[in-house]
């Protein structure tokens, strides 16, 4: 038999070359997106972060505290096959090389009644365990909203839409009174006020009532992790080439690293950006800097990760490092064994 999740179908990565031109069309994603982030590779511009509920125009940054802003010049609209741009450089600047990677949930979907906070609306694909949720926080430590996703969420990032704020991220390695912020190199911080020290259930987040999480309007972005198209997890570096191995049970499309316990940079990977495999380009989703070259970073195997560096910001010896990945391979079959090699 073969497990049901062709990944291709939930998660695509394109590249283009920007045109500095309105109307233009971006297609081949294979569905059409529900989230996308993009990335100009060549210049300093920030990521931007697009969801089909807060609407196509409105973007927040990944790599900044800021609000989220309305830009009728980047991003226009989500269609069939992927998206449409206007002319603005961070997204469409002529001759510029820019990534967006995307994922599909249910559209705008609607309200989520399960908690103490409806949501405003939550959009779910259980299939490949996504969700995007909005609510108006009350700023009440203990409140909780619904996620949607039937299962405990593997990986939860929340943002305040209304003002500066922290991007407040948990992983189900860590306990529940930890945290990380994707838009510092802070290593994982503690404290009793971060989702009220609850851990997340099959339908309900707990939140704490600071600005990081439950005030103004927020977005929450939880994924759950699907046997044979995504994983998240944590591993031990060992400070040489020779690096641990990251079992995913598929060939990975994408890839996020950092290092949890120190101060290094996040690290982001993917199967479609020239210098993959072994891949020696990278970008920061805490910064707003231009693709980075360096010496082999991962090798990217059709059933998981190598690291092939001594770069402390991935394999730094005895440092601990979180990573998230999603799956190039449309299927796996019985036993994870991947349907093709490397």
């Amino acid at each position: 038999m073969a497990y049901s999740i062709n990944a291709k179908d939930y998660f695509n990565t394109k590249l283009w070359t920007g045109n500095s031109t309105n109307s233009t069309a971006i297609t081949g994603v294979g569905f059409q997106p529900d989230m996308t982030w993009i990335k100009n590779r060549n210049q300093t511009d920030n990521h931007a972060i697009f969801d089909a509920i807060r609407g196509a125009t409105y973007r927040i940054y990944p790599n900044a505290s800021d609000a989220q802003i309305q830009a009728t010049n980047s991003l226009a609209s989500f269609d069939s096959d992927g998206f449409t741009l206007n002319d603005g450089g961070d997204a469409n600047g002529n001759g510029e090389n820019i990534v967006g990677w995307n994922w599909k949930a249910n559209g705008q979907g609607s309200s989520n009644t399960d908690g103490s906070i409806n949501t405003t609306y939550t959009s779910v694909n259980t299939t490949s365990g996504f969700s995007i949720s909005t609510w108006t926080g009350n700023s009440t430590a203990g409140a909780t909203i619904g996620h949607g996703l039937g299962v405990k969420p593997s990986l939860i990032i929340i943002k305040n839409l209304g003002a500066s704020s922290q991007w407040l991220t948990w992983f189900d390695s860590f306990a529940n009174t930890e945290m990380i912020y994707l838009n510092l190199t802070n290593a994982k911080g503690t404290g009793q006020t971060y989702f009220n020290s609850t851990t997340p259930t099959s339908s309900l987040i707990t939140l704490g009532g600071g600005v990081d999480e439950n005030q103004n309007t927020m977005v929450a972005y939880c994924f759950a992790e699907k046997q044979g198209y995504s994983k998240f997890g944590s591993y031990t570096g060992n400070g040489n080439a020779d690096g641990p191995f990251i079992y995913t049970g598929f060939k990975p499309a994408f890839v996020i690293i950092k290092e949890s316990n120190g101060t290094n940079s996040w690290q982001m990977f993917d199967n479609k950006r020239p210098g993959y495999n072994l891949t020696d380009k990278y970008l920061q989703p805490n910064t707003n800097s231009a693709e980075i070259s360096g010496n082999n970073q991962i090798d990217i195997l059709s059933n998981g990760i190598k690291l092939r560096s001594s770069n402390t910001a991935n394999n730094g010896s005895g440092q601990s490092f979180i990573f998230m990945a999603f799956a190039a391979a449309p299927l796996v079959g019985t036993n994870d064994i991947p349907a093709n090699a490397k």
